[in-house]
């Protein structure tokens, strides 16, 4: 399995770091914004070309599938791209920032037939896996989610602490992790509602925004999102059960009482970046719909969408 991957920055190298542990499976190409750091990271990874050019990449013959870390609002067009080219493509979440280009994403899906997945991280976590493995059993339904995402991110930077050349957004973005764990976790969302603080007079985004979800099964959620936060730093999910409370931090799980829950038997590694990318590679070899495909996660989508046409009528 040949891959390409596209977006040199922070999460691309945790990409890179994970398809390194995955047999079979050679990283070909890396394309980048900048021509000087794309090359020094393919030298890192031992990635033999590097360029700043996507259609020279989707040009290779020798390229199987594409991964997009690239920023947001090119996330739908270079799927759509990638498909049309004949690759199979995993795109970082989130598939796009709007409801129209997430539908367009899914049609050339289904018009092409290839696998199309998406970077929801949050459904291969070991941790949220644990949890979703006892729903699935019949052995604990949530009855509430309260989680809170915090960044200090006054300034427009990655994760690395490097310049971004895109402004991220908590609603398409950050919250998208959250809304579609719900839904797979409690059920179709039913209900949402919305609001947001101040819009920063640089960025042009809130740095502040609170959203409630209700489910069909009648589980609840609250999330809590900001850029304003000065530590701790990350996203915490509390699920409030019938039958126990847990807390997850990323790959991590505690219960109620802060005691571990051993999750390390949950799959073959402790990384959900990996996991992720371990379901991409096996729905393209077995010709199959992966976990997180396009077609899965976008009624999250759908939801967002509703979700700034509220904020936007709020601030008019």
């Amino acid at each position: 399995m040949k891959i390409a991957l596209v977006g040199g920055g922070a999460f691309g190298e945790k990409h890179l770091d994970g398809l390194k542990n995955i047999d079979g499976v050679e990283v070909v190409a890396l394309c980048g914004r900048r021509q000087e750091p794309t090359e020094e990271m393919a030298a890192k990874y031992g990635v033999g070309f590097a360029t700043t050019d996507y259609d020279a990449v989707l040009a290779r013959e020798d390229v199987d599938a594409v991964i997009l870390c690239t920023p947001t609002q090119m996330h739908a067009e270079q799927a759509i791209k990638a498909m049309d080219a004949g690759k199979h493509v995993e795109v970082e979440i989130p598939l796009a920032d709007s409801w129209a280009d997430s539908q367009a994403v899914l049609a050339k899906q289904q018009e092409t037939g290839l696998v199309c997945m998406v970077g929801h991280t949050r459904r291969f976590n070991p941790s949220h896996q644990w949890v979703h493995n006892r729903i699935k059993a019949g052995e604990l339904n949530v009855q509430q989610m309260d989680v809170q995402t915090y960044f200090f991110r006054r300034k427009n930077m990655n994760a690395k602490g490097e310049a971004r050349s895109w402004t991220d957004h908590l609603l398409w973005h950050h919250a998208a992790h959250t809304v579609d764990l719900f839904a797979y976790q409690a059920g179709k969302i039913v209900a949402a509602n919305a609001v947001q603080g101040p819009i920063h007079p640089e960025l042009g985004i809130a740095m502040d925004m609170s959203i409630q979800l209700k489910s069909e099964s009648g589980a609840i959620c609250t999330l809590s999102l900001s850029f304003n936060n000065d530590g701790p730093l990350g996203t915490f999910f509390r699920y409030i059960c019938d039958n126990g409370t847990y807390i997850a931090r990323y790959d991590d799980l505690v219960n109620g009482k802060e005691e571990p829950v051993d999750v390390s038997k949950v799959d073959v590694s402790m990384n959900g970046i990996e996991l992720q990318d371990r379901e991409f590679i096996a729905a393209i070899r077995e010709g199959r719909e992966p976990n997180s495909s396009v077609a899965q996660v976008l009624d999250c989508y759908r939801v967002l969408g509703e979700l700034e046409v509220q904020l936007e009528k709020a601030g008019a």
